[in-house]
């Protein structure tokens, strides 16, 4: 098949290629310079602008979008809609909100332009191993598609699949990065304890190695805990910040909304934002109230010089 590729990052790069070693011609445009060098470096055809992409595809086109949740997904689809025609597809295969993607369908309807959400997984073993693909959209596009997500998946029969109308796709890659944040804080949690434990001088890095072979907790992300423990076993350089990208947040408003509980997920939610807080206001307050109703010592806050 042929298929136009709007975002060569790392992630969108990297799934040209596999789908270009899978025998499919792909036309890939990027505005950011470096991104578009890394993407010519591997052997993707590039144009130089969304109107030369869409130009360069036979149609029915296929035109699939890595890029950043929110605007820039909306203005990327209102530069292709009058480039395109009736019976062509958008692909969103980023992150992007499940409501906005139910809205999105809608609004291409009225223009005959299918539209299918695609949560995709995999990081950066997806190049070699394949990706995790939760697909949204109508039946008969997908099945269109099908030689395409054969090849970006581990196997043509496994790792994707049509999970649901339009906004599915990506309902279920939020829960599944809901999920993710609770394994990663157990993880890290976990490490903690072994690292406060001093007694033992335990070693992080073989512990991990010991739980990957035969451990029930052993999984992808325990990987990539050995490794970075490995690279840096105190960490040293690391700011005890973490980011979130918007899918953890979702997934708790969701839980709400539902009435379900997940407050697994709610409070790897909630460590994330307690992360950022380099003086927290509530442990000042926390530790002064301690004083007033015990008289306990109170630690002075160190000034820099």
């Amino acid at each position: 098949m042929e298929l136009g590729m709007i975002g060569l990052g790392r992630m969108g790069a990297n799934m040209a290629e596999r789908l270009r070693r899978g025998g499919h011609r792909i036309v890939g445009f990027d505005p950011k310079a470096n991104e578009y060098q890394q993407a010519n470096a591997k052997g993707v055809e590039l144009a130089q602008s969304i109107a030369e992409l869409v130009g360069h595809l036979p149609p029915p086109r296929a035109v699939w979008l890595m890029v950043p949740a929110g605007d820039a997904v909306d203005q990327t689809i209102a530069t292709l809609l009058p480039l395109l025609a009736p019976g062509d597809v958008i692909i969103d295969g980023g992150n992007s909100n499940y409501r906005d993607s139910q809205r999105r369908a809608l609004a291409l309807a009225d223009s005959r332009i299918d539209y299918v959400d695609c949560g995709t997984s995999g990081g950066v073993w997806g190049l070699q191993e394949g990706y995790s693909l939760m697909i949204g959209g109508g039946e008969a596009v997908i099945e269109r598609l099908r030689p395409l997500f054969a090849t970006l998946a581990p196997a043509p029969d496994r790792g994707w699949g049509r999970v649901g109308p339009s906004g599915a796709g990506h309902f279920t890659k939020m829960i599944h990065n809901g999920i993710e944040y609770g394994l990663m804080q157990a993880y890290a949690e976990g490490f903690s304890l072994l690292q406060h434990k001093s007694e033992f001088t335990l070693d992080l890095h073989q512990v991990a190695d010991i739980w990957r072979h035969g451990s029930v907790v052993r999984s992808r992300l325990l990987d990539l805990t050995a490794d970075a423990l490995g690279e840096n076993p105190a960490l040293d350089g690391i700011a005890p910040c973490v980011a979130d990208s918007g899918e953890g947040r979702w997934t708790v408003l969701e839980a709400l909304e539902l009435g379900v509980a997940a407050p697994v997920i709610t409070l790897a939610m909630l460590a994330r934002l307690r992360s950022r807080d380099p003086s927290s206001f509530s442990d000042k307050l926390l530790a002064a109230l301690r004083q007033q109703f015990g008289g306990h010592a109170v630690l002075k806050e160190q000034t820099k010089d």
